[in-house]
């Protein structure tokens, strides 16, 4: 089995009983690898480099930025943070960079809309 190919052991082990079910798309990724729809890119160093350098911009974090909001928002955002796993500074800077990317969606919301305008 070539090196970058996923294990049928390593597979068994991430769905062993103690590991929490796999949600949809976990499973359609799990699925599309036993398939064995995934390939090897052929200059996979360099390709490693690549990435790391845009993640080491994307990531990069040199400026400050000092805001006022309701300490009753604050409160919440701290919870939000702490069920996602993450420092409620972390989750505020990766919700200011889905909406300057346009990928926050605003599940419908008309009043959100107007916002925007």
């Amino acid at each position: 089995m070539a090196k970058n190919n996923v294990s049928k052991q390593k597979i068994h082990k991430a769905v062993s009983p103690e590991v929490a079910p796999f949600d949809d798309e976990e499973r359609e990724l799990m699925e599309s690898v036993e398939q064995g729809e995934w390939r090897p890119v052929k200059n996979r160093d360099q390709e490693m480099a690549a990435a790391r350098l845009r993640a080491r911009a994307t990531f990069r974090k040199d400026q400050r930025m000092n805001i006022r909001i309701a300490g009753r928002d604050l409160v919440a955002l701290k919870a939000r943070a702490l069920a996602e796993g993450v420092p409620y500074q972390t989750l505020v800077a990766s919700i200011i960079h889905k909406y300057v990317e346009g990928r926050l969606t605003d599940g419908g919301s008309a009043r959100f809309k107007s916002l925007l305008r």
